[in-house]
């Protein structure tokens, strides 16, 4: 299908420029909206997750902590093998590793639904979970800044939005269905809804003719041009650039994920759980506000960077998570204040999804971008580790919120320094060798 395309294109590039862009255009829409579908397909898994901990719980007989290794596992493996998925997508194309990733993740649900015992648990729902999500994820992200050269933040930043928001469309009939049919009726029934709808949006997923996927990117910031070169990633993991984009990302993903794993936990001991908040459940609102904020940020933030560059957008965002979960802390007996300060807290993290490839692309070239950022990605799974079951013994052992929060806002605010004061100045020292400046 893809070379019928590039061939038919060829005559209109050299006669009718206008068409040609026209054409280019349309297709580039047709497949963010098709890669934004099969993002949403596959977000619950994640974002749902702190939803299904008590009746999983109470189901197995098993503690938090333990129950927690099931998150980390789906994370880890979302990650850790995202390189290796990565490399079969751009062997075999997007649509069929595409196709089987979406149908492994709603199969998890399917699967969790029959399981009586925690090792069965960390194998459905955390490894075909995770091997799912991390297939979609990657190759998913990895197409659209190929399709988008000159938007590369808000085309990451949008269908990475239907990973963080897709989760608002499930989040009410999840907890409703909880409480109507029980754990298993309701894993069992949207784990095949999931199944169902991103199987059929990847089927007209298509990598972008050459000419498209090569153009210049527009980034508005000297520091944000390409290259010139398409970096393999055993070139990109020998720069120390790589790295710091690497510790940066990690640092962001943990302070994030310490909220997004642990908090009915933390919302029940703050005593908010059973408060109405503008006539609904104090919970629940949280939950579907933060899945509209961790979404809008992502394309918001993305096309900021695309505009007044990668890092001063990575300062500003990052350093309005610290603050935000600084008061959050500090005002956690207010349950209106807890509802409105949790959107703004995953206002300031879920940009990371679309910084960081954009940023990784801009640097390292389009032509193994998918497999470049499986490699940062990895850094999602590390910060699993320490936002799941370490923040749950950390909060066990100090009997305390206070810890896990304080090491979050730390994180927070150390990354953002190190993004205008390192990372600005090293990634132009490093174009600027590139392009022989």
């Amino acid at each position: 299908m893809t070379t019928r395309l590039q061939s038919s294109l060829q005559p209109i590039v050299s006669e009718e420029p206008g068409a040609a862009s026209a054409s280019a255009t349309h297709n580039r829409w047709l497949q963010l909206g098709l890669g934004l579908v099969c993002m949403m397909a596959i977000s619950s898994p994640q974002y749902v997750w702190t939803l299904l901990t008590k009746p999983l719980a109470a189901k197995l007989g098993i503690a938090l902590p333990e129950l927690q290794v099931t998150f980390s596992l789906l994370i880890i493996l979302q990650t850790f093998f995202s390189p290796f998925q990565g490399k079969l997508i751009d062997r075999f194309g997007p649509r069929m590793l595409i196709s089987i990733g979406t149908v492994m993740s709603g199969l998890s649900w399917v699967l969790a639904s029959q399981v009586h015992s925690a090792p069965m648990l960390y194998l459905t729902y955390g490894l075909v979970g995770g091997l799912g999500t991390g297939i979609v994820y990657v190759g998913v992200v990895g197409l659209m800044v190929r399709w988008f050269p000159t938007n590369r933040g808000f085309a990451a930043g949008a269908v990475a939005a239907g990973y963080g928001m897709g989760a608002i469309v499930t989040t009410f009939p999840i907890s409703t269905s909880l409480q109507a049919r029980g754990i298993d009726a309701t894993l069992w029934m949207f784990g095949i809804a999931f199944a169902v709808v991103g199987l059929l949006a990847s089927q007209g997923l298509r990598v972008p003719p050459a000419h498209d996927a090569a153009a210049p990117c527009n980034s508005g910031a000297s520091a944000s041009a390409p290259t010139g070169r398409h970096f393999r990633p055993s070139q990109t993991l020998k720069t120390p650039l790589f790295w710091l984009m690497f510790a940066m990302m990690t640092m962001m993903s943990t302070s994030g994920l310490m909220v997004t794993s642990q908090m009915a936990t933390f919302a029940a001991d703050f005593g908010v759980t059973k408060v109405l908040v503008f006539g609904m459940a104090a919970l629940p609102l949280a939950l579907t506000i933060d899945r509209f904020t961790n979404g809008l940020t992502r394309p918001l933030f993305g096309w900021v960077s695309d505009r007044m560059g990668r890092e001063n957008t990575m300062f500003f965002a990052f350093a309005l998570e610290g603050v935000a979960m600084a008061l959050w802390l500090l005002t956690r007996d207010n349950a209106v204040l807890f509802v409105l300060l949790s959107g703004v807290v995953f206002f300031g993290w879920g940009e990371i999804f679309s910084l960081f490839p954009s940023t990784l692309t801009d640097t390292f070239g389009t032509r193994h971008a998918t497999e470049n950022y499986g490699w940062l990605y990895i850094s999602q799974g590390i910060g699993s580790i320490f936002g799941g079951p370490l923040a749950a013994l950390m909060h066990q052992y100090a009997g305390s919120w206070v810890p896990v929060f304080s090491t979050a806002i730390t994180l927070d605010i150390v990354t953002a320094l190190l993004a205008i004061a390192v990372l600005k100045p090293m990634r132009r020292r490093f174009l600027a060798a590139q392009q022989g400046v």
